[in-house]
């Protein structure tokens, strides 16, 4: 059953696939490290070491449509998902080599075209997936406005950037096991002992 760690869950887990995947010839010419960031990271790049980092950050979280009325699971009768997201990553190599960007930018395009999801084998254990759980990648387009927005708002100056969807992340709550009623009749007796 994920949780609401399942956010962090997945942003780590592409993280840590794309490093595992990296491979040795190619980071043998163009060293990179493959790194979950946040919004204060990204802002601070200079204080942060980003440099020869492809970072993979999460700029919007969004409910799927497909998804939003669904109250219950069939199979699932003692669970109850709270929430179906999709994730908006934004994927950018820092350094000043020109070749390493394209080169390691074009990799990772290319390993995320190839295989698409993140099963239960690649999902990092801490947020309870299920063996069934998988989440689906899929390019993203940003209009340049919305990419150059998402820019101003960080402080640093663009970066050539690739978008990615992760779909549907499917967040559960145990539900409580609801508790008998339990009825008590007392009679109030003036002067008296209640009965």
């Amino acid at each position: 059953m994920p949780d609401f760690t399942a956010i962090f869950s997945v942003g780590n887990s592409l993280a840590q696939y794309l490093q595992n995947n990296y491979p040795q010839n190619l980071n043998k010419d163009f060293p990179c490290k493959f790194q979950l960031v946040s919004s204060a990271e990204i802002a601070g790049e200079e204080k942060t070491a980003l440099d020869k980092t492809l970072s993979i950050f999460l700029h919007r979280v969004t409910t799927n449509e497909n998804f939003r009325a669904a109250t219950r699971i069939q199979d699932v009768p003692d669970r109850e998902p709270v929430l179906f997201l999709d994730l908006h990553y934004l994927l950018t190599y820092w350094g000043t080599d020109v070749q390493a960007e394209h080169t390691i930018l074009g990799w990772a395009m290319t390993q995320l075209q190839s295989i698409p999801m993140l099963d239960s084998s690649l999902l990092s254990a801490g947020a309870g997936w299920n063996v069934d759980d998988s989440i689906q990648l899929v390019p993203a387009d940003l209009s340049l406005e919305d990419i150059l927005r998402i820019w101003d708002a960080l402080g640093p100056k663009y970066r050539l950037s690739v978008c990615y969807l992760a779909r549907v992340v499917r967040i559960d709550r145990a539900l409580q096991p609801e508790s008998l009623v339990q009825a008590t009749r007392f009679t109030y007796v003036d002067g008296g002992a209640a009965q």
